[in-house]
């Protein structure tokens, strides 16, 4: 690979605090960022995972930066930014956080109104700042999902999007196997069929590889 290319990857959950002791988040394990960024260290990267919390223990030989919101992981990627070759963005970052934080625990009572506002989209950020990068994105569906991956790809200006499904005998979170389709600019599509995350990581890797020399 001569000089280390440097891969950037996101994993986990966000959180947003609604007081010190309660959030809103999403079922996100960060398994597949994880797993991503200890084969890409293998395969010879430079990597960086940046995750909000998880269980997991990081892979040994990359740079770990754990964060917490969205904000700090906006803040996080914008700090290595300038040394990336390829961002993946497999963490599920919140899309809403409150408007206002409770210093103390907010107490239960008969109605509780909670007003939200929109996090800032941090892949659409970075796809229209990627310049000569290769950026990749996730898409995890409910529905219509090919059509709602697609427009997520062109929208936030990706080279590439690997969508996830929840439903129909598909379930992508924790270690289970899994289903999941690239889609890349062209349109062209390579379904992963009922697989571990360690081999679904293996094909995207070598996927954002032939690309990659491709753009160059």
């Amino acid at each position: 690979m001569g000089k280390k290319q440097h891969m950037v990857i996101t994993a986990g959950p966000t959180r947003e605090m609604l007081d010190p002791v309660r959030f809103l988040s999403n079922v996100s394990t960060g398994v597949m960022g994880y797993v991503l960024a200890r084969q890409a260290e293998r395969l010879g990267f430079r990597v960086t995972l940046v995750s909000g919390p998880t269980t997991l223990k990081p892979p040994d030989g990359v740079t770990f930066v754990p964060v917490v919101t969205a904000q700090e992981m906006k803040q996080a990627l914008s700090e290595v930014w300038p040394t990336a070759d390829i961002l993946v963005m497999t963490a599920a970052v919140c899309d809403y956080t409150p408007v206002e934080y409770s210093k103390t625990k907010i107490k239960r009572i008969e109605q509780q109104t909670i007003r939200l506002r929109q996090t800032e989209d941090i892949v659409k950020w970075f796809g229209e700042q990627k310049g000569k990068r290769f950026v990749v994105g996730f898409a995890l569906e409910t529905e219509n999902y090919m059509a709602n991956a697609v427009r997520k790809l062109q929208e936030k200006n990706l080279d590439l999007i690997v969508l996830n499904w929840y439903g129909q005998g598909n379930n992508p979170f924790g270690t289970a196997q899994t289903s999941m389709i690239l889609v890349d600019r062209s349109g062209a599509q390579k379904k992963l069929d009922r697989m571990t995350k360690g081999d679904a990581a293996k094909i995207i890797l070598d996927e954002i590889l032939k690309r990659c020399a491709k753009k160059d």
